[in-house]
């Protein structure tokens, strides 16, 4: 409170300012909203080690704020029959209100999506601009594809040759598309960002859609990560992206235990940012814990943008300031861009937006303590962070709705 009377202008730009969540996944049904165990909303676990996410700090600051939010005790069971009350859409209601997120841009490729959620026009209507744009997950695109093959009857001998055309006719029209503004890659969660720049052998590859293709029609499963076939398909998204411009952007850093975590580095992207300086490449969840790594490559490639969401709520209070500040001690600030990662739960929008506005708050206003911004500079950092670098990034042509100063 007493940094936001020592700053009003910055506790304003801060907290109201609005918002391209420029990385969010689909919330659930109605129907559906008990799917998933909400202890998900604090962890990238899963199984057995999600038990034990009610004991770290990030989640109990989120119950706290959640309790406030929901006008409840502040223990987890309190929390969750609060939510459980509570119609649907008053709940989503509830969550986005006053959160100021003007357009979300969804990648819709998360496992369940289409037997779970609402899809991205749903989504319109929870933010202020009406805006809900879609993020492309090739790999997903991929699978569907080598599933179409594999239940035709092609000559094998073909199979590779049919499955590289088909990709890039469908890459293509996304990217022709205004309502899909980008492209996202898994590769670290498959096989790792250590992406080769070079082609690989096409003997290589044709053994590779040839084993996916036996596969699926053997088990009825599909899962791609064959490590030359994936750099393969990188590599072909990052040269339609250029061609289209449309950033890709990359999951680094936090995940659950399907990643490696030495192979979510972005440092090892480097050869790779390197072929493809045409085009515009985001790292995301502020790459977390290699958030250094990413703000170093930022500041040394034009190309190379990051994405600082999903340490909300997912990393502690000191956790995401720590972050944010690593983030600045190098990365320009013309290419900083702010997400939630939200998804399945409104709750993960919410907090996203609450603690990610007040993280920004805490740090831009060290640096004012110490004269090393001015206070109009630190705005300035918040509103192009917020809304303006995405804007211009994934060529929104939006326009800010501002929230009335207050009084």
């Amino acid at each position: 409170m007493q940094r936001k009377a020592k700053y009003a202008q910055l506790a304003h730009a801060c907290m109201t300012y609005p918002i391209i969540d420029n990385h969010t996944h689909n919330l659930l049904k109605a129907s559906q909203r008990s799917t998933f165990p909400f202890e998900g909303l604090t962890t990238e676990a899963a199984g057995p080690a999600q038990v034990d996410t009610v004991h770290t700090v990030a989640h109990m600051r989120a119950s706290r704020q959640l309790a406030r939010l929901y006008t409840c005790p502040s223990d987890w069971d309190s929390v969750k029959r609060a939510r459980d009350a509570m119609d649907y859409d008053d709940l989503c209601r509830r969550c986005f209100d006053g959160m100021n997120i003007q357009a979300l841009l969804l990648d819709e490729g998360l496992g369940g999506i289409d037997e779970y959620c609402e899809r991205a026009p749903w989504h319109e209507k929870l933010t202020t601009g009406g805006v809900a744009k879609i993020i492309i997950r090739v790999e997903v695109v991929a699978q569907e594809i080598l599933k179409i093959i594999a239940k035709a009857e092609f000559p094998q001998e073909s199979l590779a040759d049919l499955f590289f055309t088909r990709l890039e006719l469908e890459l293509k029209a996304y990217g022709a598309r205004p309502d899909i503004v980008g492209f996202k890659s898994v590769a670290c969660y498959r096989t790792g960002l250590d992406v080769l720049p070079e082609p690989s052998s096409d003997q290589v590859i044709h053994e590779a859609v040839l084993g996916f293709v036996n596969t699926f029609n053997e088990s009825g499963s599909l899962r791609i990560a064959h490590k030359e076939f994936n750099d393969t398909i990188v590599r072909l998204t990052l040269r339609i992206a250029a061609e289209c411009d449309k950033p890709v952007q990359f999951h680094t850093g936090l995940g659950d235990n399907d990643i490696r975590l030495t192979k979510a580095n972005p440092a090892l992207m480097q050869p790779l940012i390197e072929a493809f300086p045409d085009t515009k490449i985001v790292l995301l969840h502020s790459s977390y814990p290699f958030t250094e790594e990413a703000g170093y490559l930022t500041a040394v490639y034009k190309n190379v943008y990051l994405d600082y969401g999903e340490i909300f709520p997912m990393v502690s209070g000191d956790g995401q300031r720590s972050a944010v500040r690593r983030m600045l001690d190098l990365c320009p600030t013309n290419k900083i861009l702010f997400s939630t990662d939200g998804h399945w739960w409104p709750e993960t929008y919410y907090l996203g937006v609450l603690q990610g506005r007040q993280a920004m708050l805490d740090v831009l206003s060290d640096y004012i303590d110490r004269d090393e911004l001015s206070e109009d500079e630190a705005v300035q950092i918040v509103e192009r962070a917020f809304f303006h670098n995405a804007n211009k990034l994934y060529d929104l042509n939006l326009q800010p709705v501002l929230a009335a100063p207050s009084t």
